[in-house]
């Protein structure tokens, strides 16, 4: 009757997981309902094998018993699961609140197979909430939207520094950029620039009003 007491542990432990697993996905994140619930349900069975896995040898001589060994390892290693959720993107960082999730799932999981079940599920809901809070349009947690932009633009004296111009007269940051040049004397450059947008401005805003000066030839913008 205990072993499935514990195996009930590591059953809400991963209903838990798959839960925050499925908030996740639906916003087509790099973890989904699979990682978070194995995470848990790993997490579950740690806690449980460290707690309960080794009473048998209680009262052996020269015995160092500490149950929290085991436990200890599974935060380490969640760490590093984790921090393969992250990654760059176009000089954004992506994946810091997925991989922040993982290890929170590992804490639920660990949560549940200590048996506490009011903290596990009640951390569960939290993250549950605060995803859906935390993800609504309020203006005060909004950060500045980066873009960039990819430009053909024809080999002009000035050309790139008319550019910089114009979008600093539209408020818009360049946070760095990058020109090259193709085909040889009287070519085209290729232009990409990283953009960060203040305000109401956007990327397909600003494209026309670019796109008037004759020396640029093609502009596409990516987030």
């Amino acid at each position: 009757m205990l072993e499935l007491e514990y195996l009930l542990r590591v059953i809400v432990a991963g209903i838990c997981g798959a839960l925050i697993g499925y908030e996740r996905k639906n916003r087509m994140k790099e973890a989904g309902i699979r990682t978070h619930f194995v995470v848990a349900v790993g997490a579950a069975l740690m806690v449980v094998i460290s707690k309960y896995g080794f009473r048998d040898q209680i009262g052996w001589e020269s015995l160092a018993f500490d149950p929290s060994r085991i436990a200890a390892q599974v935060v380490s290693g969640v760490g590093f699961l984790g921090a393969g959720m992250i990654f760059m993107q176009k000089q954004t960082v992506r994946g810091l609140t997925t991989a922040a999730g993982i290890w929170t799932t590992a804490g639920i999981g660990m949560a549940m197979g200590a048996g506490l079940y009011e903290v596990g599920g009640g951390v569960t809901l939290l993250v549950l909430v605060a995803q859906k809070l935390l993800h609504g349009k309020h203006k005060w947690l909004s950060a500045p939207k980066t873009e960039t932009l990819a430009m053909r633009i024809a080999n002009e004296p000035s050309a790139v520094e008319q550019l910089l111009r114009v979008l600093g007269e539209k408020g818009i940051s360049v946070l760095g950029y990058h020109v090259e040049q193709t085909g040889g004397a009287g070519s085209v450059l290729q232009v990409e620039m990283n953009l960060k947008f203040s305000g109401n401005m956007r990327a397909e805003q600003l494209m026309p009003i670019i796109q008037q000066y004759p020396f640029i030839q093609s502009v596409e913008a990516s987030s």
